[in-house]
């Protein structure tokens, strides 16, 4: 997708679901994600990326930052968070019993994302927002051939996080 690098206003309407998304996920919450991402865009109008950046990922890092920056300035580490029990794209609720299960999922991912390194969890959820490897390499400051391999170490520690035996922080 060809956009002038520095519109802010073509850069949001291309990317700002994308990032939420993203932003949601990396948190936990939405508030702090719609937080982040507005602190992301601020940042954008005031320094926009290089002309030899990728705009996307650029937002996606400077996002990214932003949370890890607000995450120290609590000096709460990272923190487990509900997901907001309205739902984002305005679906009528499931019954309690489903509800009650999603939950639950939810809360284990969550633990499961928080075990990981920041750089582990950057780039799983870049990946899965469809990141190119190029993309993520720029934005966790690495080569375009050591993705597949962060990103295959990354789903393993991710895994081992999500079974029922695991206690205690990744190394």
């Amino acid at each position: 997708m060809s956009l002038p690098r520095t519109d802010p206003a073509a850069l949001y309407a291309a990317h700002h679901e994308a990032l939420l998304r993203y932003l949601i996920r990396y948190t936990g919450d939405a508030d702090d994600a719609a937080d982040a991402a507005q602190e992301t865009y601020l940042k954008l109008m005031a320094n926009p990326p290089a002309t030899d950046q990728n705009p996307r990922a650029w937002l996606f890092t400077v996002a990214s930052n932003v949370v890890r920056d607000s995450w120290r300035r609590r000096q709460s580490g990272k923190r487990l968070l509900e997901v907001p029990e309205t739902d984002l794209m305005g679906q009528t609720a499931p019954e309690p019993d489903v509800q009650v299960e999603r939950d639950d999922e939810r809360r284990r991912v969550r633990r499961a994302l928080d075990l990981l390194s920041d750089r582990d969890r950057t780039v799983l959820l870049m990946r899965e927002e469809g990141f190119t490897h190029q993309e993520i390499a720029q934005a966790v400051d690495t080569t375009t051939k050591s993705v597949g391999t962060m990103i295959a170490r990354a789903l393993s520690k991710f895994s081992h996080a999500l079974s029922p035996a695991t206690e205690g922080p990744m190394s």
